[in-house]
């Protein structure tokens, strides 16, 4: 695993978006972690519970995350506490 597998979150329309809709926080993550690592550092910095997780490589050669929370959990939440919202 390495160091810190999240960097940053996205604030685009579609990002929050999909907080809101699908209960899905997305974060572009350091390009060598695995949907493993994404998981037990999400769950382990934000204490929820995370549903599944989705990569996808961008054009410009960054990894993003596709988060998404179990339904007892609310992305809203998270996504106040990282002033997305």
């Amino acid at each position: 695993m390495t160091s810190t597998a999240l960097l940053y979150p996205i604030s685009t329309e579609k990002a929050l978006n999909m907080i809101d809709r699908r209960n899905t926080i997305q974060y572009v993550v350091d390009f060598r972690s695995k949907k493993e690592d994404v998981k037990k550092e999400f769950e382990q910095t934000f204490g929820v519970k995370v549903d599944k997780v989705n990569t996808s490589i961008t054009m410009n050669n960054t990894k993003r995350a596709y988060i998404r929370i179990k339904p007892q959990f609310k992305a809203s939440d998270i996504a106040r506490k990282l002033k997305l919202v």
